[in-house]
Formats: structure tokens, C-alpha cells, sequence
């Protein structure tokens, strides 16, 4: 069976151990969407009417203040849910925060009430829920943690080296950037000018391309 031809719900380790009588409901109750990317999935004062499960493209969570600015929280990738829709959905709040496609983005959704009956009735599906949503609440202290207590020429050089993965060419702005560190956009400039005065990288127009990636990790070492 090609990966087009299998089920969905596969692509999630935890949904995949259900026993094929709950695999089958979940399968015949959701429903699939594509987004385009830049779509406001979610927003605050927005109530989820359903549980998402990505299954192609990344969805950015970030937090923006009352002034305007924005703190990224963590990204959605391929084969993962949305614990912040989780978290929404089993407290029956609202959303606090906003959710934006980067790419393009297909989905699986699931309706709230098959969600509430599903961890009413099912330990293995609840311990799905709860497993995802204690992973996702750790790396959110980490989050804080980088944000109150680390350098920002060290996050901003892990930071290029995660963003470029095995290239050396990242299309991304300094306001971007910011974004994800949880600062000033002048704080990014100032530091990546410092970057590429050191030989470090080169600037261009929405463009960063890393000449140096061994340098960036001896920093980050340090």
C-alpha cells in the first residue's frame, strides 16, 4: 500500500496502536482540508469546533501582545496534533493564541463531539491526547527558558543552522526572526550585521545564506 493509499490516521504513532473498531470510527467521523499558506487557521477568541491533525505542510502557534508583538511558540509539522486545540477543547476556552500556515497545509479534523467521546471511551486514545500535550507543554519551558536566560547571538545562530537544515540559503526576514526569538527586530538586525562583519553569513534582501556554519556552532558550543 503506498503512503497515498494508507489511512491517515497511520501517520500518528499513537492513533495507530487504536484497535481497529476506533480507527474505523475516527476514520468515517473526519474530514480532510487543504489551506493555502499565510490562512489564519485559528485566532484568539475563537472556540475550535475540531481536532486537527496535520498531515502535510507546518503550522506556526505564535502569541502577539496587546503592542502588537509577536513570540513564536512552537510549529505544527506533518504527523503531529495541535495541543493547543487539545488544550482549548478539553477546557472548552477559547484560543489564546493564532495559528498561520507557513506552506500550504493539508489537515485531518476531527468534530468536537466525536473528540469528547473519544476520551471519555478510550484510554488509548486519551493517553494519545495527554502524551502529545506533556511533550508540547515541555517544550514550551524550554521556550521560556531560551527567551529569559539565553543569548540572542546564541538562539539567533542555533536559530539560522535549524532554519537552514542541510542548505546554506534560508529566504527569511529579519522581522521573521524576531518572531521566533521573541524580540526586537532591531535586536536581530544589530546581531546578524555582527554576524556578517564577522564573515559569518551574507545579507540580502529577505535572503540569509550561511558562509560559515562552523563558526555559528562553535558559538552556540561556547
Amino acid at each position: 500500500m503506498t503512503e497515498a493509499q494508507t489511512p491517515w490516521i497511520e501517520r500518528f504513532p499513537g492513533l495507530a496502536r487504536l484497535d481497529d473498531k476506533t480507527k474505523a470510527h475516527i476514520l468515517a467521523q473526519s474530514s480532510q482540508l487543504s489551506l493555502p499558506r499565510g490562512t489564519v487557521i485559528f485566532g484568539p477568541g475563537k472556540s475550535p469546533e475540531n481536532m486537527l491533525f496535520l498531515l502535510d505542510g507546518t503550522v506556526r502557534v505564535q502569541q502577539v501582545s496587546e503592542t502588537g508583538r509577536e513570540i513564536l511558540l512552537y510549529r505544527i509539522n506533518a504527523g503531529e496534533s495541535c495541543v493547543l486545540t487539545t488544550a482549548c477543547l478539553l477546557a472548552y476556552e477559547d484560543y489564546a493564541a493564532e495559528g498561520i500556515a507557513e506552506t500550504a497545509v493539508t489537515a485531518a479534523i476531527l468534530p468536537r463531539a466525536v473528540f469528547d467521546a473519544l476520551v471519555a471511551a478510550s484510554a488509548d486514545f486519551r493517553s494519545f491526547v495527554f502524551s502529545a500535550f506533556s511533550k508540547r507543554i515541555t517544550d514550551l519551558f524550554l521556550v521560556i527558558d531560551e527567551v529569559a536566560f539565553q543569548r540572542v547571538d546564541v538562539r539567533l545562530a542555533q536559530a539560522l543552522l535549524d532554519l537552514a537544515a542541510a542548505g546554506d540559503h534560508l529566504a527569511v526576514t529579519h522581522q521573521q526572526l524576531a518572531v521566533d526569538l521573541g524580540t526586537a527586530r532591531e535586536v536581530v538586525s544589530r546581531q546578524i550585521q555582527e554576524f556578517q562583519r564577522r564573515g559569518w553569513v551574507q545579507l540580502a534582501r529577505g535572503r540569509v545564506d550561511i558562509l560559515d556554519r562552523e563558526a555559528l556552532q562553535r558559538l552556540i558550543r561556547r
